[in-house]
This record gives C-alpha cells, sequence and structure tokens, in this order.
C-alpha cells in the first residue's frame, strides 16, 4: 500500500512498525511531495509542501527528537 499525506498521523500510531519503519514511511511521503514540485509550481504550491513538510518534521519529532530537531532546524536555516 502506498501511504500518503493523509496518513501521517495514522503511520506514526500503528503499533507493529518500527520507529525506523515508521521514519522511513514520514520520509518517503515528504521526499515524493518535494519531487512532484516543479518548476512551473506556484509559490502557493511551493508554500503547501513547506507547510506539509513541517508537520511531518514535527511528527517525526515525537518518534526520533533529534532526528526531528534536526529537520525542523534545517528548514529554518
Amino acid at each position: 500500500m502506498e501511504y500518503t499525506y493523509s496518513d501521517i498521523e495514522k503511520i506514526a500510531e500503528f503499533k507493529t512498525w518500527t520507529e525506523r519503519q515508521k521514519l522511513d514511511e514520514l520520509l518517503r511521503i515528504d521526499c515524493k511531495m518535494y519531487t512532484n514540485l516543479g518548476v512551473d509550481s506556484t509559490k502557493k504550491e511551493v508554500s503547501e509542501v513547506k507547510s506539509k513538510s513541517k508537520k511531518i518534521y514535527k511528527l517525526i519529532k515525537t518518534i526520533s527528537p533529534q532526528m526531528g530537531t534536526t529537520f525542523l532546524n534545517a528548514m529554518d536555516s
């Protein structure tokens, strides 16, 4: 099954998945959002992806505080 942004909360709650599996899937979703952007993407679309990405990184922070903090700090730079 291929998960999308709308599934991120569900993924974080999975009891049978390891932390690594959750992190991998959340990062795959994040990556897919950015790879779907192109040179023809509007500023609004880019802004929406950044906003969604930030939410994913905050969720990652609940699973792995160090990794989540690193991503959030890099985003704000």
